[in-house]
């Protein structure tokens, strides 16, 4: 893996636990207190503030398919994931165990070349 496809994924894994942590953010303090109470204050800001985190989420996602060639259906799945609420946090549990493997893979590569 070059190092730009290894920044990509990086980049992916830094955008997934907030925008994660957004989704039900939102949920619970922008729309279920607007709700039950006078809060309603929240509600635009949150919503902003999590539009703007899945739009980065979904270009560095594209970026990442791009340059490492993922198939459709992983690409897929990470876009499942960022709907779901706390679905991100699962995506980057699998982005963690993808970037251990390819230093592994990596270091195996300079080892047989040495």
């Amino acid at each position: 893996m070059d190092i730009k496809t290894a920044s990509a994924l990086h980049r992916l894994r830094l955008i997934s636990v907030p925008e994660a942590l957004s989704f039900p953010a939102l949920l619970i303090f922008g729309s279920l207190l607007s709700r039950i109470s006078d809060i309603d204050y929240l509600m635009m800001p949150l919503g902003i503030l999590h539009g703007i985190l899945f739009v980065i989420y979904a270009v560095f996602l594209l970026d990442v398919w791009n340059r490492a060639k993922w198939p459709l259906k992983k690409v897929a799945l990470f876009f499942v994931l960022a709907l779901l609420p706390f679905g991100g946090l699962y995506g980057d549990r699998l982005l963690k165990r993808d970037e251990a493997d390819s230093v592994v893979a990596a270091r195996a590569r300079q080892a047989a070349e040495a």
